[in-house]
Parts: C-alpha cells; sequence; structure tokens
C-alpha cells in the first residue's frame, strides 16, 4: 500500500480542488466495485461534503445505495490505463479488482476500499437526496477521513514529485491530461 497521511477533514476538499478524474470504490456485503468519475467535485469545508455523479445503471451505484458509503481515490497519471478500463467495463460483466489489477485495502471509516497507488482518499458517507439522486444520478458525501500520499501531497498542497504521479483529468475518447505545475500569482 502506498504511503498515507491523514488530512485534516477541513482541508479535504484541496484533494479534489484543482478537479481531477476520481475512482468511486463501492462495497456491500461481498461484492466490491471501482469505477472512474470525472464529474465529481469538492462542496463544502465543515463538513467536508462531496458530490460525484454516479449513473443508476451501474454496479457501483448498486452498492453505494445499499452501503451507503464509498471512497472517490484520485488515481494517478501511471494508473490511466486502469482509469479508463475501470470506467468502460461494466463490474456486472467482470470483478474489475481482478481484471485491471487494481489492489485494494480497507478503509479507515467506511467499508468500501481504498485503491492502492492512488495520490489521495476521500472516505464518504452518503447524504441522502433522493430526489437529486434518482433526477440527476447526483450523489452527495459527506468526508468522513480523507488520506494522501505524502510524496504528492503535504501541508495542504500538492507537489507531484514525478511526471508518473500526477493527478489525472479525463477529457473523452480514451484521453487525459495530467495536471500540471503550480504556480503563485
Amino acid at each position: 500500500m502506498t504511503a498515507r497521511i491523514a488530512v485534516p477533514l477541513p482541508k479535504a476538499y484541496l484533494l479534489l480542488n484543482h478537479g481531477p478524474t476520481v475512482l468511486v470504490s463501492s462495497a456491500h456485503g461481498n461484492r466490491r466495485n471501482v469505477m472512474a468519475a470525472a464529474w465529481n467535485m469538492a462542496l463544502d469545508f465543515d463538513p467536508p461534503k462531496v458530490a460525484v455523479v454516479i449513473d443508476k445503471a451501474t454496479l457501483t451505484r448498486e452498492l453505494v445505495e445499499a452501503s451507503g458509503e464509498f471512497v472517490l481515490n484520485v488515481p494517478a497519471r501511471q494508473q490511466a490505463a486502469l482509469t479508463l478500463a475501470v470506467g468502460t467495463q461494466s463490474g456486472r460483466e467482470v470483478d474489475k479488482f481482478s481484471i485491471v489489477g487494481a489492489g485494494a485495502t480497507a478503509a479507515s471509516a467506511v467499508g468500501a476500499p481504498l485503491i492502492e497507488g492512488c495520490l489521495a482518499w476521500l472516505e464518504c458517507r452518503v447524504i441522502a437526496e433522493p430526489h437529486i439522486e434518482k433526477t440527476y444520478d447526483l450523489f452527495l458525501g459527506q468526508v468522513v477521513a480523507a488520506w494522501a500520499d505524502p510524496e504528492a501531497f503535504s501541508n495542504g498542497r500538492w507537489h507531484f514529485p514525478d511526471e508518473q504521479r500526477r493527478s489525472i483529468h479525463y477529457q473523452a475518447g480514451g484521453n487525459f491530461f495530467a495536471t500540471g505545475d503550480t504556480f503563485e500569482v
């Protein structure tokens, strides 16, 4: 497992504020799944909240609705092929963890797993909003634990150690771009 440090919950928004594509992991009973989600965002500081779109046809949606929990995992550029694979295959048809080699470890506060090799992890409990879930496939979550790889994020700042350990952003058609260098104004 990648080393991780706790991120103070009021600062958890910093893990998503730059708009990365995430891997949404979920679990319920003896089933688990992971999917890619480009449509996600931080919503609040205290308590920290996030939003993510989870289509009604997905296994992830079924598991999130059953468990009331999920994890937003921030993948690195070196995980772009894995991100594309879990975003284009159905968890109802294949075990994505075995097919794409996505390693997982137990989370600290929720039943959904943390995806190994990621840059950051936000453990979330669903804030039930049935209307927006049904109408827009939009799920709100309260962040109950947040973690980061200290080589890429510490003291409230991203500092990517190399090109392969930058967060990624999905465009479409299998195309991504990596987060660029930070600069101060």
